[in-house]
């Protein structure tokens, strides 16, 4: 069984999945919220299509710990899923992510029309892959 890694925007949402073992994360697509509720229907293909056991949401907190007005988007959304796909979905703070990503995609030399496409995937794979490794440390 696999985790799924979210990073939950206004205009898209980034995916990542883990390896079978729950030790790696591999970002996955980016899915476009074009139309309300697609994201839903894209994320239960995933689901049953990749074998997902739990999935982890990204919050977004601000930087004193506090979660404001984007976090609580984000547990609607993680209370959508956990009542749509019937799974353990949790919360993960997701600070720096998109910064870190960003950074990693500049360093890589890669392009900035690229960067756009693939930093959501790649902040969803950090989100993943950071839960991933706090349940590794237990």
């Amino acid at each position: 069984m696999r985790i799924m890694g979210l990073d939950y925007g206004d205009r898209k949402i980034g995916v990542a999945v883990s390896d079978m073992f729950g030790w790696t994360a591999q970002g996955l697509e980016v899915i476009e919220r074009r139309r309300e509720g697609i994201e839903f229907e894209r994320i239960t293909a995933l689901v049953r299509e990749h074998d997902v056991a739990e999935i982890v949401v990204g919050l977004p907190k601000n930087m004193d710990g506090t979660v404001g007005f984007r976090g609580d988007i984000c547990m609607e959304f993680a209370d959508k899923l956990k009542e749509i796909l019937n799974l353990p979905v949790h919360l993960w703070d997701e600070r720096l992510t998109t910064v870190s990503a960003e950074r990693t995609l500049i360093e890589a030399n890669v392009s900035r029309k690229k960067r756009k496409q693939v930093i959501d995937k790649m902040a969803a794979s950090l989100i993943l892959q950071n839960y991933l490794d706090s349940k590794s440390i237990k």
